[in-house]
């Protein structure tokens, strides 16, 4: 426990962690925190009247028309925040692949447009909350003081920004703790995609509950339409911010998380786009979901020098739920379902397909059935979610006992199959034989036993933190035989590795690694001819893991932040079931619009 102690307080140059840049970051934090209190008391007060300003200028934007000042306003830099922070996400990732991690929050220039994005949001949230100054926001406010009440909605996109905004400094301290950590899906990195992504709930029911208490507000369709299809396909670039590393092919996990998470995905966004956008909208979010991720891929990839990353097509999944609403608009709930089973079925077939053609790691045989399995379950459970959240938009929640049930199933549903994805398996007695081509840098890679080599989901050779990345899918010359098409890197900063996945078990065998000085480690040089023995992938790639952590840490550590995942998801379930009962009654502007001789407004 003293080496620890020792080693949470001293400097740590390779554990990303300086805690200098920490204190910036928070920081920088507190003074934005600081500038909302001023400028939020000033509204409130009236002393001061930029906010004010800048929420008319929103309202009376074409996009935002129909919608109060302290909805559009939020919305409008909101959904840029969230462009800003995706962009420094997926360069973020590209940057660690190429050049590995840096030492700090700050050392990253990827870092400094996530925490601007994450800030954002908290800014979003905060203003939708401080905006209503003589103007009610609905019947599903909350009231915080004897004379200010401030929209759920509000409530909900501020926790979500600072839900990120927790987990980005926790990142780093994670790392000073437990060391590098290679995987994009570590818990603390977690909190921030999750906050991210999960936002998007939250502006959906901003704009439904800013539209609801403005009912009689002249809107033309159009814009509704476009504004609900670029929520929802922002939705769908959200979810698919968990799906990177298998965009980028350097999944640390098992293959069949892919299609369960382009199923939740799909159900859940292209679902809530059908029936809240109404005939098209899944197309819609779908076409803009390409539109945004290709950007994005082209700027990380081509102009900033970044692998590029594959992206799902989502085409077929849309299509599926389009047809499904035919016959099933009516019936929300039974929408979710069949759509659900058509993605996790037709959809599958489709990516798998896909990958085949556009991803460094195609989907292989070696996944049925569970792969099918993972894609029906992650589709009917994302289905559920996505019809839940327009019947909460709609103001048509089911009884109380059945929506919690069915939310309930749903969560627990993706939880399961996330569960069974992390269960695998280390098998003994697995090794490599590799005889390497000095000239050509290509080798002859003899697995035994042979059998474990059949038909594998990937039989790579990996190498990264070297400038780019390197997948050379091995070619089978005979049964345990294999041959590289591609020269290996083995030399410098390179750590390249073999990679095996077959079944339940991800192994690797080093091929090249680097001394690590920092850790005391030596280098793994890669002669001419040699053997090495097979281990659980994680084990090598974490080999810059700090030494003397207790082992109860790890568990507990992990344990708290899928305590504050849970309740940040039975948060937005709360408000979502809060403002759906809130709009199930007449509108707020009933009498205006009983005045103009206007019908009521249609869901």
């Amino acid at each position: 426990m003293t080496s620890f102690i020792q080693q949470l307080s001293g400097p740590a140059p390779t554990d990303g962690a300086n805690l200098v840049q920490i204190l910036i970051a928070a920081g920088s934090a507190g003074l934005l925190a600081a500038l909302l209190i001023v400028l939020g008391y000033g509204h409130r007060t009236g002393k001061i009247t930029v906010l004010a300003r800048l929420a008319e200028r929103s309202e009376h934007s074409w996009l935002f028309r129909g919608l109060p000042g302290w909805a559009a306003l939020p919305l409008r830099l909101a959904l840029t925040s969230l462009l800003v922070t995706l962009l420094g996400l997926y360069w973020d990732i590209a940057l660690r692949i190429t050049q590995g991690r840096g030492s700090g929050p700050l050392s990253n220039i990827a870092h400094y447009p996530i925490l601007f994005g994450i800030f954002g949001l908290c800014v979003a949230g905060t203003l939708a909350m401080v905006l209503p100054v003589g103007e009610h926001p609905g019947r599903a406010a909350l009231r915080i003081t004897k004379c200010w009440e401030a929209p759920t909605s509000g409530l909900l996109l501020g926790l979500a920004g600072f839900f990120s905004l927790l987990g980005f400094p926790l990142d780093a301290v994670w790392q000073r703790l437990f060391g590098q950590d290679v995987t994009l899906w570590g818990p603390a990195r977690l909190m921030v995609i999750g906050g991210v992504s999960l936002s998007l709930v939250a502006m959906t029911l901003l704009e439904r509950e800013g539209r609801f208490v403005r009912t009689g507000r002249a809107e033309t369709m159009r814009a509704l339409y476009v504004r609900r299809g670029l929520l929802c396909g922002a939705l769908l670039v959200g979810l698919s911010v968990f799906q990177a590393e298998w965009d980028f092919g350097v999944p640390q996990f098992r293959m069949v998380f892919q299609p369960l998470l382009i199923a939740v995905s799909a159900g859940c966004a292209l679902v809530a786009a059908r029936l809240w956008v109404g005939p098209g909208g899944a197309m819609l979010a779908v076409a803009l979901f390409v539109l945004t991720r290709g950007g994005i891929t082209l700027l990380v990839g081509p102009v900033l020098e970044g692998p590029v990353a594959a992206i799902p097509m989502y085409v077929v999944e849309a299509l599926c739920v389009e047809l499904a609403a035919i016959a099933l608009a009516r019936r929300p709930l039974a929408l979710g379902v069949f759509s659900g089973l058509l993605i996790g079925t037709i959809g599958y077939t489709s990516e798998y397909l896909w990958t085949a053609a556009a991803y460094r790691l195609p989907w292989s045989p070696d996944m049925l059935p569970e792969g099918v399995l993972m894609s029906l379950t992650g589709g009917v459970c994302g289905g559920l979610l996505g019809a839940l959240l327009v019947r909460a938009l709609r103001g048509e929640l089911p009884p109380a006992r059945t929506r919690n049930a069915l939310f309930g199933l749903a969560v627990t549903g993706i939880a399961v199959a996330v569960v069974n994805g992390l269960v695998g398996t280390s098998p003994d007695g697995v090794r490599a034989s590799v005889a390497v081509d000095e000239r050509t840098k290509q080798a002859v890679v003899r697995i035994e036993p042979a059998p474990i080599a059949k038909h594998p989901t990937w039989l790579t050779i990996t190498g990264w933190h070297g400038g780019s990345l390197h997948v050379d899918r091995l070619t089978e010359v005979e049964p345990g035989l294999f041959r590289t098409n591609q020269a290996m890197p083995l030399e410098g900063p390179w750590k390249t590795i073999i990679r095996l996945h077959s079944g339940r078990a991800i192994l690797a065998m080093p091929v090249y690694l680097p001394a690590d000085h920092a850790r005391n480690k030596p280098g793994v040089p890669a002669p001419s001819h040699f053997t090495r023995d097979a281990l659980p992938e994680y084990q090598l790639l974490r080999r810059e893991a700090a030494p003397s952590v207790p082992d109860w840490l790890w568990p507990a550590a992990s344990a708290v932040v899928a305590g504050l995942s849970l309740a940040y998801v039975l948060a937005l379930g709360w408000g979502g079931q809060r403002i759906g009962r809130a709009i199930s009654g007449p509108p707020c502007a009933e009498r205006t619009r009983a005045a103009s001789g206007l019908a009521s407004e249609s869901p």
